[in-house]
């Protein structure tokens, strides 16, 4: 009899599922060098996006095929820019509209799924996009389009913390991955185009309760937070009135839509601020920091200890939002590398900011006639800055051509970095606008812009996109993949020696990371705007994945482009292949 009991209590054990592990701070911090799970945006927090796996490479990538497609359902199918995350045999992927899942890694079987009740009066600048997620510990957690961080149970999907960052009716959204640098969890707000100030905050990821927050518009004060909740004054952002005249600081935007980077060599969180507000540049005179820079932050501090500004008093919408990627130099120091909106890469000292190389990107760079090496600042050309409206009727200033269009050399698609072969690998676009300043006034959760205008092709062009290996040390151009539509999806690059990014027309591509040569594609159905993955399970099965679903801003503010590519289709869905045996 007890040989019976003995049995049943261990066939009982037996059967209890075991716990999953939880992720840690230090899991976090080495998540670039593994490779049986993604924890991060852009597979480690320096953002660098190169897996070193080899299993799927040049020689054998044409057999990659399908192994599960999981579809979001509904009719919520606008703009999916989501990065997947992999843990303890399962996926979690966000959606638009403020969705997220967990699926079987294996299977594609959906677990759980969260859908954030949205207000009617919700106000995303450029669509209704979520870029992603964050785990930690057994959470993960991601911000939606009412400006709110949630944390999910990570097996049955319930709410662990619920808390506000913004009041989403003043035009505060939020649609970046969170970051979690050395424990702490670090978010932006979205927003610029509504005259909301832009910032960056750490809370406690265990309970969502604030530790600071750090402006990144000059003149507006940081704190920190005690035990108890109560804030305590941290210093302002720059010095009051310093390179902003008047008052247009208070609504000043500098939003921090794409999150940032973390790199645990110089304990700095790296992070992109946007466009100044309002658009007309001639309202507000001078530099107004701490717009279209890249802003570095001590994360235990929350103090900036260097910024660099890639476009001072912006009249085009150059939001410096995107990622800076950090890596090592040719002689060992830890430089960071950004292909800015502007359509100039920036190559910076990582520790102190200080500006290393400085080239064009993309083609047809017109607003300026280059970077001056000594000062780091562009030398504007006055002809394409958009006319002051007080010059001529008060109603309408001057219209420009101007190059590249305020949609970017690059956007939110974020670039890869191979240290295998020491080039970036950037999606570009070439594409100019029409644009105009003209008067405005803020009022809260209204749009304020004072500008107009029109998204062009450039002439004489037979293609917009371009996948660009970038070698930042010579400036150089290395293999160009042009493509007819706008890239808008992001890139990964791998230790087999290739690159994988989407298109707008559906297909996910690989290509040799060395020579550009296009080594296999697969049609999904609809337009990828997310970046792709990759991982190894535990069974040692590498998956490539990707999410997809035609969206974002082009066909919503993209003008005569937006009508070349209104034939795309919608959709929401998350493709994952391995190599045919």
């Amino acid at each position: 009899m007890r040989k019976k009991l003995i049995g049943a209590m261990v066939a009982a054990a037996l059967a209890v599922p075991a716990f999953a592990a939880d992720i840690t701070a230090d899991m976090i911090k080495n998540d670039a060098q593994t490779t049986d799970n993604i924890l991060t945006a852009g597979l480690g927090t320096n953002g660098q996006r190169y897996s070193p796996l080899t299993d799927i490479n040049t020689k054998n990538v044409a057999r990659l095929v399908p192994a599960w497609s999981f579809s979001l359902g509904g009719e919520k199918q606008r703009g999916q820019e989501s990065q997947p995350l992999v843990a303890n045999g399962k996926i979690f992927v966000t959606g638009s509209y403020s969705r997220i899942y967990a699926l079987d890694e294996k299977t594609g079987q959906e677990l759980w799924k969260y859908e954030q009740r949205l207000p009617d009066g919700i106000m995303p600048c450029c669509d209704v996009v979520n870029r992603g997620a964050a785990l930690f510990k057994n959470m993960v957690i991601f911000a939606t389009l009412d400006a709110q961080l949630v944390a999910l149970d990570q097996d049955s999907g319930k709410v662990v913390w619920k808390e506000k960052i913004d009041d989403y009716s003043a035009g505060y959204s939020a649609t970046a991955a969170p970051l979690i640098a050395d424990g702490l969890l670090l978010t932006g707000v979205s927003g610029g185009e509504f005259g909301i100030v832009g910032r960056i905050e750490a809370r406690n990821p265990e309970t969502g309760e604030l530790v600071w927050t750090r402006p990144t518009v000059e003149g507006h004060m940081g704190y920190t937070y005690d035990k108890d909740g109560n804030k305590h004054e941290n210093g302002i952002s720059g010095t009051t009135n310093a390179t902003w005249k008047g008052d247009l600081w208070k609504t000043g935007g500098a939003s921090t839509w794409m999150g940032g980077t973390y790199d645990s060599k110089t304990g700095l969180a790296y992070f992109g601020t946007g466009n100044p507000a309002p658009w007309n540049s001639h309202l507000r005179p001078g530099d107004n920091l701490f717009s279209c820079s890249t802003v570095a932050v001590d994360v235990h501090s929350g103090k900036i200890v260097w910024h660099y500004q890639g476009t001072p008093n912006d009249g085009w919408d150059f939001d410096g939002a995107n990622e800076f990627v950090t890596f090592d130099g040719p002689k060992g120091e830890r430089l960071g590398g950004k292909a800015d909106r502007n359509g100039f890469f920036y190559v910076l000292d990582a520790k102190d900011g200080k500006l290393k190389n400085a080239f064009p990107f993309v083609r047809n760079v017109n607003w300026a006639k280059g970077i001056d090496m000594k000062t780091g600042r562009p030398i504007f050309d006055p002809e394409h800055r958009p006319g002051d409206p007080t010059a001529t009727d008060g109603k309408k200033g001057q219209s420009v051509f101007s190059t590249p269009s305020f949609l970017g050399g690059k956007n939110q698609q974020p670039m890869a970095y191979s240290p295998k072969t020491g080039m970036f690998y950037v999606p570009a676009n070439e594409w100019g606008m029409e644009i105009w300043n003209e008067p405005v006034t803020y009022k809260k959760g209204a749009a304020y812009l004072g500008a107009g205008f029109t998204i062009k092709t450039i002439p004489g062009l037979d293609y917009i996109g371009a996948l660009r290996a970038v070698n930042p040390e010579t400036g150089k151009i290395v293999w160009e993949i042009k493509n007819q539509a706008p890239l808008w999806g992001g890139v990964l690059t791998t230790g087999g020696d290739l690159v994988f990014w989407g298109t707008p027309e559906g297909y996910l591509n690989a290509a040799d990371a060395k020579t550009g040569k296009v080594l296999w594609k697969f049609q999904v159905g609809t337009g990828v705007v997310a970046p792709p993955v990759t991982w190894k399970d535990k069974d040692g099965t590498q998956y490539v994945a990707v999410m997809a679903g035609w969206g974002g801003a082009v066909p919503l503010w993209g003008g005569e482009v937006a009508k070349k590519v209104r034939h795309l289709e919608q959709g929401g869905s998350l493709w994952v292949f391995k190599l045919m045996k």
